[in-house]
């Protein structure tokens, strides 16, 4: 079995620590082996939704791969605990994981989103990667889906030979989905969130300025005000609130142990 790579605990989650190229991999190394196994992209909204419910935390946790998604989340490791960590962000990780599927004859699986954009997505696959292999694309129905459907859907993307499957269902269904298909699917799946948008080209990226100065959600937030204004006008406060709470904790720790009494 393929390793993973190691991770760090930073607010309740276990974030996996590596590079941006570490992480593509140790994907490709696990969808060569047909490894069954999920990746989650951490950003600060999926950080919050996770202190607030347990088991959607262990979901998170118990993933093969956690990666630094938001930068929000990147800054509060590099600077509690872990400074040489780099980003890997979903926007970023559909691009390259594509591409070394393609030069690795790693055939590949859609999941989630509309029938529209999944035709979009493969049209522009094949455009920018003619050597890509799409083994399958799938819109499911929006409702919960029974055990038994669920079995159906592992089975299709079995059949069709997929090594890495692409999931957009958002967060944090999408999470879920891959934490029931593990064991089930054999492939690695990376739940990727509005990424397929964003290589339909439906949707567009926050300048890397932006990126870098952890203002992309100021950018987002243009683009979509009342679906993210609570969110990010919300969910960023208690994210901000929670890395203290860590940071506190752990000082508090340091200096219990550095007690000689």
């Amino acid at each position: 079995m393929p390793n993973a790579l190691p991770k760090l605990n930073i607010v309740g989650l276990e974030i996996s620590l590596g590079t941006f190229a570490e992480h593509l991999d140790r994907f490709v190394e696990f969808a060569t082996r047909r490894q069954s196994s999920y990746v989650v992209c951490v950003n600060s909204h999926m950080t919050v939704e996770a202190a607030q419910d347990a088991a959607f935390r262990e979901v998170v946790n118990n993933a093969d791969f956690a990666t630094a998604d938001g930068m929000p989340l990147l800054r509060a490791m590099q600077w509690s605990k872990y400074a040489k960590q780099e980003r890997a962000a979903g926007n970023d990780l559909i691009f390259a994981v594509l591409k070394r599927a393609s030069e690795n004859r790693l055939p590949i699986y859609f999941y989630g989103g509309c029938e529209n954009v999944l035709n979009e997505i493969c049209i522009a696959a094949k455009a920018s990667l003619p050597e890509l292999i799409i083994a399958g694309t799938e819109s499911p129905p929006f409702r919960p889906l029974s055990d038994e459907e669920m079995d159906e859907t592992a089975s299709r993307i079995n059949a069709s030979g997929a090594q890495i499957v692409m999931v957009s269902l958002g967060c944090p269904k999408q999470e879920k989905w891959m934490a029931r298909m593990a064991g089930k699917v054999n492939a690695i799946m990376l739940g990727v969130g509005g990424t397929f948008l964003l290589y339909a080209g439906r949707d567009t990226r926050a300048p890397k300025w932006m990126r870098d100065l952890c203002m992309e959600w100021m950018y987002r937030l243009t683009l979509e005000p009342t679906r993210l204004w609570k969110r990010y006008f919300i969910t960023n406060p208690v994210f901000a609130y929670l890395v203290l709470k860590d940071w506190l904790g752990q000082s508090s720790a340091a200096l219990d142990s550095n007690d000689p009494g």
